[in-house]
């Protein structure tokens, strides 16, 4: 992958290297740019993932998504139709499942249609336990290509990407967290 890494201003690790090495392989062409963003998660891969692995309700993380529609069964090839909120450069977006490993924890899509300027985007996103502070953890890794628009740098489609990537994964992290602690909350005996 001939891309920048970010992980939140850190250097990457060996074991993010790998996964990225296993996980995501994008053909990147002269005109597009990739990049791949790390995030770690203070709650359990199965929770994160039954979040990340619903292609037919990404509105339940993604801060951008009001609505969002599949044709036919969950299954590789679907589509979906998401309506994107006000204030971005977009209302719509058709979108394919390319991808959906529960083995893996792998999700891959790719944008085919839409009033936007994301032109052959693709993305993959991955899921990998680690231990954060004692507990179980999720590292997620998301990796994209995308073409450059006409009139913008490779530089300044990164950023633009990277933007509504860095969103989604803070406000997955916010749900999954919230969910994690209430998941660990007991009930206090009052005798």
């Amino acid at each position: 992958m001939n891309a920048s890494v970010v992980a939140n201003g850190c250097e990457i690790g060996s074991m993010e290297r790998e996964y990225m090495r296993r996980h995501h392989k994008h053909e990147v062409a002269e005109n597009q740019c990739s990049s791949a963003l790390v995030k770690h998660i203070r709650a359990p891969v199965p929770l994160v993932w039954s979040l990340v692995r619903r292609f037919d309700q990404p509105q339940k993380y993604k801060p951008f998504v009001s609505r969002c529609v599949v044709r036919g069964n969950l299954e590789i090839g679907s589509l979906r139709e998401v309506d994107v909120k006000s204030g971005l450069p977009a209302t719509t977006s058709t979108e394919r499942l390319e991808l959906l490993d529960d083995d893996e924890h792998v999700l891959s899509i790719r944008i085919i249609g839409g009033d936007h300027r994301l032109r052959n985007y693709s993305s993959i996103i991955s899921l990998h336990p680690e231990i954060i502070e004692g507990r179980p953890g999720t590292l997620v890794i998301e990796s994209f290509v995308v073409d450059v628009p006409e009139g913008n740098t490779n530089d300044e489609t990164c950023y633009f990407v990277e933007a509504l990537i860095k969103c989604n994964l803070k406000s997955l992290a916010d749900v999954s967290e919230r969910l994690a602690v209430q998941d660990r909350t007991e009930p206090i005996d009052m005798m």
